[in-house]
């Protein structure tokens, strides 16, 4: 059993960033390919990126390409999501997830930490 936490959200302006990171314990983080998602206020959870258990490879939905940056340290057992020029459209509880397989669906994940809330003021 995995258990994730997420810290590291937070209010800032349109254009500014942020570092969200996602702590993991009671598994072998190794073992686990890696992925963030969000949800606004009545909308569903969507898809922001996705890391391989090395850290090799990486995906990222097109809507934060070229602005966010995912990355792991296994040594630590932690993931991070660096959020560069953020836009109001970003608000929302970013959440990360742990799985056996790279995917950008949620179905493709087994375990969720709680979410950390990001917004972003125009």
């Amino acid at each position: 059993q995995v258990q994730l936490v997420e810290s590291g959200g937070g209010l800032v302006q349109a254009g500014g960033s942020l570092r969200l990171s996602c702590a993991a314990s009671g598994g072998t983080f190794s073992n686990y390919a890696m992925g963030w998602f969000r949800q606004a206020p009545g909308k569903e959870r969507e898809f922001v990126a996705a890391i391989s258990w090395d850290g090799g490879s990486t995906y990222y939905a097109n809507s934060v390409k070229g602005r966010f940056t995912i990355s792991r340290d296994n040594a630590k057992n932690i993931m991070y999501l660096q959020m560069n020029s953020l836009k109001p459209e970003d608000t929302a509880v970013y959440y990360c997830a742990a799985g056996t397989y790279y995917s950008i669906h949620r179905s493709g994940y087994d375990y969720w930490g709680q979410g950390t809330q990001v917004t972003v003021s125009s």
